[in-house]
């Protein structure tokens, strides 16, 4: 690589990162404010060479000035993101994991704060076989939970605006098992997300893996556009396969955490389907000393049985924080208004 060919890197790297720290915000942010965001996350730019780089993006479309208010990324900014320098999207799931975790802020005793959702878009048409096709995998406990977030189109869903002719709808990810964890002192640590058999409505075994500290693309979201799992059938039968993924917390804490794993389950954020023992393999699944295996339903399984159905979807897993009080449970929310 010659040093021309290293200085473009660099500077798309920069970009990149300016780019995506406007995509996390709700609100426009000025030089000031970036600044200190990407010090935050180890990333030394002046408030000038700022400047200089949301000049060159407003010029491409990438970024929008809005005056003193600041810039908002754009559409097209999103879009210059998902195919953004892929040496340093690897890894990024479990960074992102790892981030909305501890900025989440769910108190379960209260059920107030924030919990992280996936938020999936879906045609207006299919709102009825949505509702009860994802009743039917919470019924089962194949979700995470019983509560989500449904969304019209015009409106604005976690900072997502809903197409015409479409619904979107905002799932609990499991990762929020992470966060609720860590706010107990409990620290979680996501390995890989696959799909898992099931037999008698009980795990077997991972058939498929994807490690998150070596992929761009959450793991479930691969198995479901690979038309990879079988969920109305384990729904109807108790066998097939679900997307689900592998976690360890510190042995020492094991007893703490199936404590808040059963309140949990009883307030509807159930989604552990097994907890394994102290240095011991899980489903044939190694762990290290003095940790403990755990394996959790995919947040995004109600999904997968809409795509088995044959119906489109689009998701993103991980997506964002949104605040519990948004949310209802599935039996609760009316069709009246699509």
């Amino acid at each position: 690589m010659t040093q021309r060919d290293t200085n473009n890197l660099d500077h798309q790297r920069k970009l990149v990162a300016i780019l995506r720290v406007l995509a996390q915000e709700a609100r426009p942010l000025g030089s000031t404010e970036l600044s200190r965001k990407l010090d935050e996350l180890g990333i030394d730019l002046g408030e000038r060479m700022i400047r200089n780089y949301l000049l060159q993006s407003d010029r491409v479309g990438l970024t929008k000035n809005l005056g003193r208010r600041g810039r908002m990324i754009t559409e097209k900014g999103r879009k210059e993101l998902e195919v953004a320098v892929i040496i340093d999207k690897v890894g990024f799931v479990n960074s992102r994991i790892d981030e909305l975790a501890y900025r989440m802020d769910f108190d379960d005793e209260s059920m107030t704060g924030t919990v992280i959702l996936n938020i999936s878009t879906i045609k207006t048409f299919h709102i009825k076989q949505t509702l009860d096709e994802f009743a039917r995998v919470m019924n089962v406990r194949l979700g995470m939970g019983r509560f989500f977030q449904l969304g019209y189109p015009g409106q604005t869903i976690q900072n997502n605006k809903i197409p015409k002719q479409h619904l979107a709808v905002g799932t609990i990810c499991s990762v929020t098992l992470n966060g609720i964890l860590l706010k107990h002192g409990i620290g979680m640590t996501s390995r890989f997300g696959g799909l898992l058999e099931m037999k008698e409505n009980a795990p077997v075994r991972f058939s498929q893996i994807i490690n998150y500290d070596g992929t761009t693309i959450d793991p479930i979201e691969i198995f479901i556009k690979g038309k990879m799992t079988s969920v109305q059938k384990v729904v109807q039968t108790g066998t097939g396969s679900i997307g689900a993924s592998f976690r360890e917390i510190p042995a020492a804490s094991l007893d703490d955490a199936i404590n808040i794993i059963e309140k949990l389950q009883r307030i509807g954020l159930g989604g552990v389907l097994m907890v394994g023992k102290p240095n011991r393999p899980l489903l044939d699944i190694p762990v290290g000393m003095g940790r403990v295996g755990l394996i959790v339903a995919a947040g995004l399984n109600p999904v997968a049985a809409l795509e088995e159905n044959g119906l489109v979807t689009t998701s993103r897993a991980l997506s964002s924080l949104c605040d519990f009080s948004q949310l209802q449970p599935i039996e609760s929310i009316s069709t009246e208004r699509v």
